[in-house]
């Protein structure tokens, strides 16, 4: 098989615990891009976020961000999907009732209605600081700009946010909840997820699916997984994940993905 395209997930995945790359995985990844294959980070992390790894990565990266509702190519957005007003609002009235902050997501644009402990991780793991905004102030500014996020999220002890996750499937039918992590919970549009991300960047680029090579750890990742011609499961990948994926590789401390691509494509 001639592969084309690598949709690779970054926090569990591409990132070791530590928020680092490994060398092996970089070199590996490199190697890949000189052989003509394209190279896509598809994650729930925002642009700003995601910069930081395609500077040690130093080959060129298309980034579906924020679960793959904000695709870019050359800094260029080939493909955005966005969440109603109204959705993010009856999402907040859920996650207000447990006392949990709403993080939104637009673009480059991150956005969260209060601080706590959780947004303080995440302020200090991706180096990017979030507004604090009231989501009614927000609804009415972006209501004239026509605008809308592409994701919100929820993140608090696992616990609750199963709760939150399972009052979300069950009321609002609009939009898909899945996890990246078991601590955080990502909403966006229904049927707009990772694997409809690789689908559009197959499209764009003339790649057929079946040339595509994908990487995940989370419920997040499944979808991708699913969609790719050889889904690829870390070894620290959740169970439900590596159950469809195609090949079990070791874990993001391990360089997993370096593992599966010498598999892969020097065999």
């Amino acid at each position: 098989m001639k592969y084309r395209l690598l949709c690779i997930d970054m926090d569990g995945t591409l990132l070791d615990d530590n928020k680092n790359i490994a060398k092996k995985t970089v070199d590996a990844i490199r190697k890949a891009s000189r052989m003509g294959i394209k190279i896509a980070l598809v994650t729930g992390r925002m642009p700003d976020a995601s910069d930081p790894a395609v500077k040690i990565l130093q080959v060129p990266c298309i980034l579906a961000c924020n679960a793959g509702t904000y695709i870019l190519e050359n800094g260029q957005c080939i493909s955005e999907e966005n969440l109603s007003l109204e959705t993010m609002q009856s999402i907040y009235q859920v996650t207000e009732k447990y006392g949990v902050p709403l993080w939104i997501f637009r673009r480059r644009e991150w956005f969260v209605t209060k601080i706590d402990a959780y947004v303080k991780t995440e302020t200090e793991l991706v180096h990017c600081q979030p507004e604090v905004v009231s989501v009614e102030e927000l609804s009415a500014r972006w209501a004239e700009e026509k605008a809308g996020p592409n994701k919100v999220l929820a993140g608090a002890a696992p616990e609750v946010i199963k709760k939150i996750q399972a009052q979300i499937r069950a009321e609002r039918k609009e939009v898909d909840a899945a996890c990246s992590a078991e601590s955080y919970l990502e909403i966006f549009p229904k049927g707009m997820d990772k694997g409809k991300a690789l689908g559009i960047i197959c499209r764009k680029l003339g790649i057929k699916k079946e040339e595509t090579i994908a990487f995940g750890d989370e419920e997040l990742d499944i979808p991708m997984i699913e969609a790719a011609g050889t889904g690829v499961a870390m070894g620290n990948a959740i169970e439900a994940l590596k159950a469809k994926a195609d090949f079990v590789t070791k874990t993001n401390n391990e360089a997993g993905i370096a593992v599966a691509l010498e598999y892969y494509l020097e065999r």
